[in-house]
């Protein structure tokens, strides 16, 4: 074999030796530190002043008995639900689910209601118990304090989507998936618990830093509500 072939045929073999290598180096995704994820969130959420959205939540439960957990219903399991959601930093935030059944949480940022019309009941709880059952609250939420009470992942630094863990171990879920579209502004919301259960909250018709009447945040029970404090 002449030198000219033989330098062919190397460069033939290394070049289909190195390509599964560059290849995944290429594709691979490189997730952020824990540092570079909390400072993207950060990011992503400190140009949202308000938002509001329709959205579409569905639970997915794969124990055949599932266990009934504070924030949790049983009529909740694998339904679909749909309704609108307002939020306003800081703290004020407003949830209505409009079908199969209706129910809505509200707050002004210091307490939070949640109004079942069906029961005539409302439950009242304070704002910072209730922020860590109702994962979407942190999109109201002082971003500091999100920061303290969950340790954020970003699996892919090129990917604005992340992963979160609460910090204290006693809330409703054991992580929180939440992505942003184009737009900048939260797409989806990927909620797993301890029980086996997954909650997909996807936002549509997604509006950035509209106007939102104060009075949306403000609820007074009807009269001959049944309220029950937490």
């Amino acid at each position: 074999m002449n030198m000219l072939r033989k330098t062919v045929c190397a460069i033939t073999i290394g070049a289909a030796t190195l390509a599964p290598v560059m290849s995944t180096t290429v594709f691979a995704a490189t997730p952020a530190t824990e540092q570079q994820a909390t400072n993207s969130l950060v990011k992503q959420l400190s140009h949202i002043q308000s938002l509001s959205a329709n959205f579409e939540q569905t639970t997915k439960v794969t124990n055949a008995k599932p266990v009934q957990k504070k924030g949790l219903s049983a009529q909740h399991m694998n339904q679909t639900f749909k309704g609108v959601m307002n939020v306003e930093r800081p703290g004020k935030f407003y949830w209505e689910t409009t079908a199969p059944s209706k129910q809505t949480i509200v707050t002004s940022g210091k307490t939070v209601w949640i109004y079942d019309p069906d029961l005539q009941q409302a439950v009242r709880q304070s704002m910072d118990e209730q922020v860590a059952n109702t994962p979407a609250l942190l999109l109201s939420g002082n971003t500091s304090q999100i920061m303290q009470a969950y340790r954020v992942t970003q699996p892919n630094k090129a990917k604005t989507y992340y992963k979160l863990y609460p910090k204290n171990k006693e809330g409703a879920f054991e992580s929180l998936t939440i992505s942003f579209g184009a737009n900048k502004a939260p797409s989806l919301m990927i909620l797993q618990d301890s029980l086996g259960q997954t909650t997909y909250i996807n936002f549509s018709n997604v509006k950035v830093n509209p106007s939102i009447p104060a009075s949306t945040f403000n609820f007074a029970p009807p009269k001959g509500t049944d309220i029950i404090d937490q």
